[in-house]
């Protein structure tokens, strides 16, 4: 299935789309699809997919199109669904719940294990069954459980030191909602940070560009 180990960030960064798509497609029956009906439906070119695909393997058979779910099944291959990733959410404010009592991490090959947080009023009890833990025991816990990620939804304040904790005590990844860009020295952990802000201002462009065609840039 591999074909090529560098990849570029736009390619990966379309996988799940691909994935998605393909768990729709399948949802609704679908059983093949060509990449230009694939294309289309994304609005992507037959080429663009055919090329993406071709950076991990061959897949699917000129004129014959690519089997839905062999495909969703490689494409769950490449983006380690089925590997068995663990995660702790650090911070069950108003976006921590709201992405616990919500968020489908099993669909997406991750198992939330426990959240962390400083306020009395929720340390000790239980949020849509996952436990709310003291971030003191963060480390411990950690040391007792295998945990690949840390997802971070504490205040901007925090966001550095707790993600300090979460390198130190050994996870792999971060998963960074913080609005702030935390830094890390170490080459082994992946920092992913989401800015809400920052696809809020790419829509406003695109509806400014429309709103002013006519306006060279």
């Amino acid at each position: 299935m591999k074909r090529n180990t560098k990849v570029s960030t736009a390619v990966i960064r379309r996988l799940p789309r691909y994935y998605r798509q393909l768990a729709e497609l399948q949802e609704a029956g679908v059983v093949r699809i060509s990449s230009s009906a694939l294309g289309k439906s994304m609005g992507l070119t037959a080429s663009q997919i055919r090329q993406d695909l071709f950076c991990f393997g061959e897949f699917g058979q000129q004129g014959y199109g690519y089997k839905v779910e062999l495909l969703k099944e490689e494409i769950g291959e490449i983006l380690g669904i089925s590997r068995g990733h663990t995660l702790v959410i650090l911070g069950t404010g108003n976006l921590g719940r709201a992405i616990i009592q919500n968020f489908r991490f099993s669909s997406n090959g991750f198992q939330l294990l426990a959240a962390f947080d400083i306020s009395p009023a929720v340390v000790g009890t239980a949020i849509a069954g996952i436990p709310v833990y003291h971030a003191d025991q963060l480390e411990d816990f950690i040391a007792q459980h295998k945990v690949d990620v840390g997802m971070l939804t504490v205040p901007i304040a925090a966001a550095q030191q707790m993600g300090d904790r979460l390198v130190s005590a050994g996870v792999k990844g971060i998963w960074n909602f913080t609005n702030y860009e935390i830094t890390c020295s170490q080459e082994d952990v992946v920092v992913e940070s989401v800015h809400f802000s920052d696809s809020l201002l790419a829509l406003s462009y695109m509806i400014s560009q429309r709103e002013d065609p006519e306006e060279d840039l």
